[in-house]
C-alpha cells in the first residue's frame, strides 16, 4: 500500500502506457477524446508523421469500436450551451495545413466518413509542401472545418527584445488578426476555433484570443475533455511518431478524464525551475494506490500529500525540467473502471523576459 505522509515518487514510463491497453474500459459518459495529427505518409519528419497504414488503423478501430466521432464545432458548441457531451466519443484534428493531408489523411477520412477539423496558419498557404488557398476552398466544399493557426506560426507567447506587454498584445492580436482576413477573403468564412502554434498558451495569450472572438482554442497538452474543460485550454492527444502506433491510439482513446483542480495561481510559463502546482482530487473515485507520476526527460515527478488534507497534493520535479515544452502527467485507476489521465503543461521562454 502507498502512503502519502511524506514526499512519495512515482514515475510514468511509456512502456506503462502500453500496458494500460488491456486494462483500460471505454471512455464514461460526458467524455471526449481529442486527437491532433501533423503530417501523413512524410517519413521526413517522423516526429510529427503519421504513416497512411498506422491512420487507417485508427479510423478503423474508431469505426470497430463504434466509437462516434464528432467535430470539433459540434464539442465546443455543446460545451458553450452546457448540453450534455456523447457518451463515447473522439474528435479528430490535423494542424500545419501540410500538403499530405489532401494526399494521403483526407482520403481516407472520406472512406471512413469521419469529420475533421484542420488548423491553418496562412503566411504558409501555397508554399512548398503546404496546401493552396484552392486546395483549402475544394477541403471546405467536402465538409473539412477550418480553424485559425495564426498567420505566422510563430511563438506567441514570446516578447521580443525591448518588447513591452502592451506592444506583445498587439502584435500578437495583428497576427490572429492578419491570418483571420485571410480566411474571410480566400475562404468566405471566418474561423470560429483557434489552435495555439506548438500547443504553447498561457493566461495572457488565451486571453487575447478569447477577447478576439473565438469560441474556443486548442492547444497539444494530453487530457480528455468534460463538462469541466476550460475552453481556452482544450487538451488533445498528440498522435505523431513513436506515438501514434495503433496501440498508443487504444490507450489514449480509453482515458478517463482525472478532475485534478489547480489550487491557486499555475500559469504555464516556466519561472520557478522545477516549478510547483498543487492539485485537489476526487480522491473517493479514484485507486489512490496507485497514483503515478510523470515529467518529461531523466526526471521524477514527487507527489506530496498536503499536510492536514486527504484530498490536495503538491507535485514537483526532482530536477530542472528539460527542454522547451514539458508536462506534469498524472494518471491513476478509477474505482468505475478504467484510468483517469491529467496533464500541465510547462513552457520555457527567453530568461530576458
Amino acid at each position: 500500500m502507498l502512503c502519502f505522509t511524506g514526499k512519495t515518487i512515482f514515475l510514468l514510463t511509456p512502456l506503462f502506457l502500453l500496458g494500460l491497453i488491456s486494462t483500460v474500459a471505454p471512455a464514461s459518459a460526458g467524455e471526449v477524446n481529442i486527437f491532433i495529427y501533423h503530417r501523413f505518409g512524410d517519413e521526413r519528419y517522423p516526429s510529427t508523421n503519421i504513416s497512411s497504414d498506422q491512420f487507417e488503423s485508427h479510423l478503423k478501430y474508431l469505426q470497430q469500436s463504434k466509437t462516434e466521432v464528432y467535430s470539433l464545432s459540434e464539442i465546443v458548441s455543446r460545451l458553450r450551451s452546457g448540453q450534455k457531451l456523447p457518451d463515447k466519443a473522439a474528435v479528430l484534428t490535423v494542424d500545419d495545413g501540410f500538403s499530405s493531408f489532401l494526399t494521403h489523411g483526407m482520403p481516407l477520412l472520406r472512406q471512413y466518413g469521419f469529420p475533421v477539423t484542420l488548423f491553418v496558419n496562412t503566411d504558409n498557404v501555397g508554399n512548398s509542401g503546404y496546401l493552396s488557398w484552392d486546395d483549402l476552398r475544394m477541403l471546405v466544399k467536402q465538409g473539412v472545418v477550418i480553424g485559425n493557426h495564426s498567420a505566422t506560426h510563430d511563438y506567441l507567447i514570446e516578447r521580443r527584445g525591448g518588447e513591452t506587454k502592451a506592444a506583445w498584445s498587439d502584435r500578437i492580436k495583428a497576427d490572429i488578426l492578419q491570418a483571420e482576413n485571410a480566411f474571410i477573403k480566400e475562404l468566405g468564412q471566418k474561423p470560429t476555433l483557434f489552435a495555439y502554434p506548438y500547443g504553447e498558451f498561457s493566461q495572457e495569450l488565451a486571453a487575447i484570443v478569447k477577447n478576439l472572438g473565438f469560441a474556443a482554442a486548442i492547444a497539444q497538452q494530453s487530457g480528455v475533455v468534460d463538462e469541466t474543460t476550460d475552453l481556452f485550454a482544450v487538451p488533445r492527444f498528440p498522435m505523431g511518431g513513436e506515438y501514434a502506433t495503433l496501440e498508443q491510439f487504444r490507450s489514449k482513446l480509453s482515458m478517463h478524464r482525472l478532475n485534478a483542480q489547480i489550487i491557486g495561481e499555475a500559469d504555464t510559463i516556466l519561472v520557478n525551475d522545477p516549478p510547483a502546482i498543487q492539485v485537489r482530487l476526487d480522491v473517493d473515485r479514484l485507486d489512490l494506490r496507485r497514483l503515478q507520476g510523470f515529467v518529461q526527460g531523466e526526471n521524477r515527478l514527487k507527489i506530496e500529500q498536503i499536510k492536514g488534507s486527504t484530498t490536495d497534493f503538491l507535485l514537483q520535479a526532482e530536477k530542472p525540467l528539460t527542454g522547451r515544452r514539458n508536462k506534469y502527467t498524472l494518471t491513476v485507476p478509477l474505482k468505475t473502471g478504467g484510468w483517469g489521465w491529467f496533464s500541465h503543461p510547462w513552457f520555457r521562454i527567453p530568461s530576458s523576459q
